[in-house]
């Protein structure tokens, strides 16, 4: 039952992921120009000691389309697996610590760059660091767009200083140990 409701929110969850990823490449034109010469590539992050009691994360893997935005791969990884026969290769792989989500949600959230790992096809690589380290999401002009400038810019204080909680929240789960 439980894989059964994986197999479903799995897809789901990483096709809006990349919905969202591909919204904040195309709010920037320069990060597009940067992708566009790898279109076919593929690209793998590659979470390193994932806690085990944790559901496994599906497979993150990405094609770089012709307009320089990304696509989920992951399905056709994982039909290969399940077929017995080999994924596509990665040309670049993105390697990261994932033994504490918890953390890595937290330097998500304040917009830190996560220490990484990255191999493969040297200007792939150059890139996507470069994107990793310039490209950020601008909420306030995607709310600007729906509400206004004015209830753009409050709702945008409120949900900062939600975020700012959340992450001084997660930050100290982060830093909490369990008495033995």
């Amino acid at each position: 039952m439980l894989q059964a409701l994986y197999d479903l929110f799995a897809p789901a969850a990483m096709n809006r992921l990349t919905l969202v990823v591909n919204h904040v490449l195309a709010a920037e034109p320069v990060a597009t120009e940067r992708l566009r010469p790898h279109a076919g590539r593929r690209i793998a992050l590659a979470p390193r000691s994932w806690p085990s009691l944790l559901p496994p994360l599906p497979a993150l893997a990405f094609a770089v389309t012709p307009a320089g935005l990304l696509e989920w791969v992951g399905q056709e990884a994982a039909a290969a697996d399940a077929a017995g026969g080999q994924p596509p290769a990665a040309d670049l792989t993105v390697r990261f610590d994932a033994s504490n989500p918890v953390r890595l949600l937290a330097t998500a959230i304040s917009g830190e760059t996560p220490a990484v790992e990255i191999d493969g096809d040297a200007q792939l690589a150059t890139d996507v660091n470069w994107l990793m380290q310039n490209l950020r999401w601008d909420v306030e002009a995607d709310l600007e767009r729906f509400f206004g400038p004015a209830a753009a810019h409050q709702i945008h204080r409120m949900g900062s200083a939600l975020a700012r909680a959340v992450r001084k929240a997660l930050q100290g789960a982060t830093a909490w140990r369990p008495s033995t």
